[in-house]
């Protein structure tokens, strides 16, 4: 089959292709540099594509204002499958977006609605944060580390890949069960963790965040329910691969 890639070339992207090249799809990669504005919605040619995975993430100027980039991006991604007659929309999300809809996570929240009254078949797959996540979610502030006060059950970002590929060769499901990691970590501690490893000595401080955001990640509003699937990939485990 022929599945597109929105953001096909970030930390998740790059796992798609990967794995649906190596599982003998057609893939096609929708980014800029490839003559394919997903934000701005020029050059977004579907013909022939049976399946899109959307994992775009606003960059730049575009971070200041997520919930703006996702719902413009979203509804261009849509509006191009609809021309294109693309049978399959399915999109990366974070669980507990709709439930502390601040700043990056309303514009997932608002992208899941879109999505799901776009009128194109989909399935949403909502993810916990990634392995990776720990150290681009940190600031450096001289000798430190500043890392947000939050409760996560990660996982490895090829694993939420590997799931997305998985959805898009089974077809529309709606929304998917929520994948998460092994257990759960506070992200301060799993950023010592990997810091550890790779003999890094810097120090990390925990830094709770203010406002709703800050007191949903604090509380355990981005852990998955009983019923998530769950990824044995421990961090040790994603360590030795990275």
């Amino acid at each position: 089959m022929k599945i597109a890639v929105a953001g096909g070339t970030g930390t998740v992207g790059a796992h798609i292709v990967r794995l649906a090249e190596d599982a003998g799809h057609e893939v096609l990669v929708l980014s800029r540099s490839n003559g394919h504005d997903v934000a701005g919605g020029s050059g977004l040619d579907l013909s022939g594509v049976d399946a899109v995975i959307d994992a775009i993430g606003p960059s730049g100027s575009a971070s200041k204002d997520p919930l703006r980039f996702f719902e413009t991006a979203t509804r261009n991604l849509l509006r191009a499958e609809q021309e294109a007659g693309v049978p399959h929309h399915v999109e990366l999300s974070i669980v507990g977006a709709a439930r502390s809809p601040y700043g990056y996570y309303a514009g997932k929240a608002a992208q899941e609605r879109l999505v799901a009254a776009g009128g194109i078949p989909w399935t949403i797959l909502r993810a916990t944060q990634f392995y990776e996540f720990a150290e681009t979610a940190s600031v450096r502030l001289g000798p430190l580390l500043l890392s947000p006060k939050m409760r996560s059950q990660p996982l490895a970002a090829a694993a939420v890949a590997a799931r997305l590929v998985e959805l898009a060769e089974t077809g529309p499901s709606g929304d998917a069960p929520d994948l998460a990691g092994p257990r759960e970590w506070r992200m301060a501690e799993l950023l010592r963790t990997i810091l550890r490893a790779k003999q890094d000595r810097r120090r990390v401080v925990e830094l709770p965040l203010p406002g709703g955001f800050g007191r949903a990640l604090r509380d355990g509003a981005c852990l998955p329910g009983p019923d998530a699937q769950l990824d044995r990939t421990s961090v040790e485990e994603w360590l030795a691969t990275v």
